[in-house]
């Protein structure tokens, strides 16, 4: 059974980083699409940053330039570094995975979420 977990999300003010970290267990990592997604509260899950099997990275606008992703398969982990946060950019960020396929759009395994929050 493929698990993703979530960790480093936590409050922070306007201009500051965080790290999230994404463990995949289950699987061979190193086959997974991953991404990292954010849901704002009443709205869909909206893509934020993609990296596929070969590290290849895709970044939704709102954040280039501010957040990088990057995995290490020897970890089973994906990051997600954010600085210069906003705070438009609070929201729940959920990890995602996808088997045996260069997608942009990672979504076959989800994990729980982590809430990041930015403000004052």
């Amino acid at each position: 059974q493929v698990q993703l977990v979530e960790s480093g999300g936590g409050s922070v003010q306007p201009g500051g980083s965080l790290r999230l970290s994404c463990v995949v267990s289950g699987g061979t990592f190193e086959n997974y699409a991953m991404g990292w997604y954010r849901q704002f509260p009443e709205k869909e899950r909206e893509l934020v940053a993609s990296i596929s099997m070969s590290a290849y990275p895709y970044y939704t606008d709102s954040v280039k330039g501010r957040f990088s992703i990057s995995r290490d398969n020897d970890k089973n982990t994906v990051y997600l570094q954010m600085s210069s946060l906003k705070p438009e950019d609070t929201a729940v960020y959920y990890c995602a995975g996808t088997p045996k396929k260069n997608t942009y759009q990672p979504r076959d395994y989800w994990g729980r979420g982590t809430q990041v929050t930015v403000s004052p």
